[in-house]
């Protein structure tokens, strides 16, 4: 856990540990296009910027808002390369099978951020074809930006493939709470002002239209629900999770839960943020039972539940440094994932 400035605050475990950041990513990832003036240039509204920036479900709404970003740049849905996976969302899944249609493109949790590369590749007169290659120049501009943010130098961060093609990237927690905490109080964290103003869009539209960042019942969009924007929450797989927590203490935090189970990821984010003081009495009602879900045998009863059990360990001030290194700079690891080392989860899977 880092403020803006880099200050170490409370961590649990090893905030140097690295590990990748999967789709935690795509706030950053989603910069270069509203840099370039693509709002004004495609006609982009919050829930458009909102959706660039999800791991969405696959609804008919989400499926159909990208395949309008597309169209805006003159693209269609076979120059997306993020591949076709069913839909995240259950209701959206079963709905596809009833109907015995295949998923498409679009119904790929990345297709909102696919289709904002392409938007942008267009904007910066750049090519569009295999914008996904590591080498492209656009994703070495998000790279470069990611690096600033996080305070680290670009050749620190190890790059790989993601699930859905696109590069995805390694570097210590302490690094990816730094970027967070940017993205909480960019003025702080020291961006320019063209940056600063970019990533305050960023971060009004994800915290304004949640449901478009994730989906009906997911934990990201009620998460940023119950706390009406004073909290942004972004997943990524293999227990991965990044908040920038706003307001008169702006704060960056990343989670990782060592063996990549989302089972506890969401209880433990809630107690951390509890922890933090960032989480009001009224909020962790409204959320309580993610906090703790019910384990069910295969009759349906409840036979137990989850519970995250864990205490941030406070970092006095003369102990905490700038940051600048990004090696402790601040993180929370979750779920004992702060045993040192490196983190070697693989790149793949769904986001």
């Amino acid at each position: 856990m880092v403020t803006p400035e880099g200050r170490l605050v409370a961590r649990l475990g090893d905030p140097g540990l690295a590990t990748f950041t999967r789709s935690s990513a795509k706030p950053f990832q989603c910069l270069p296009l509203v840099l370039a003036g693509g709002e004004e240039r495609f006609a982009l509204d919050a829930a458009d910027l909102a959706l660039v920036c999800a791991s969405h479900g696959g609804t008919p709404e989400h499926v159909e808002r990208a395949a309008s970003l597309l169209a805006r740049g003159g693209f269609g849905e076979d120059d997306l390369l993020c591949g076709a996976h069913p839909p995240l969302d259950r209701a959206s899944a079963r709905r596809l099978r009833e109907q015995r249609r295949r998923p498409t493109a679009l119904h790929n949790n990345c297709s909102g951020k696919h289709a904002g590369m392409l938007l942008a590749c267009r904007l910066l007169d750049m090519p569009a074809a295999d914008y996904v290659s590591p080498e492209h120049p656009l994703q070495r501009r998000i790279l470069a930006q990611l690096a600033e943010l996080c305070a680290l130098p670009e050749r620190a961060i190890g790059v790989g493939i993601d699930g859905c093609s696109v590069p995805t990237y390694h570097l210590p927690l302490a690094s990816a709470a730094r970027g967070y905490a940017a993205l909480a109080h960019p003025e702080a964290a020291g961006a320019e002002p063209a940056l600063a103003a970019a990533i305050r869009r960023v971060v009004e539209a994800m915290t304004g239209e949640p449901r478009m960042v994730a989906g009906p019942g997911r934990f990201t969009t009620r998460l940023m629900e119950a706390t009406r924007g004073r909290v942004l929450g972004k997943e990524g797989a293999e227990g991965f999770y990044g908040l920038a927590v706003l307001g008169p203490v702006a704060l960056g935090i990343a989670v990782k839960i060592a063996d990549g189970s989302e089972r506890c990821r969401d209880g433990v984010v809630l107690e951390v943020l509890r922890q933090a003081g960032s989480l009001s009495r009224e909020e962790a009602a409204e959320l309580a039972e993610l906090r703790e879900p019910p384990l069910t045998n295969w009759r349906g009863l409840r036979v137990g539940e989850v519970v995250a059990e864990l205490e941030l360990e406070e970092v006095p001030w003369e102990t905490g440094d700038g940051g600048g290194s990004g090696s402790r700079a601040g993180a929370t690891s979750g779920g004992g994932a702060g045993s040192g080392g490196q983190d070697p989860g693989g790149s793949g899977g769904i986001d």
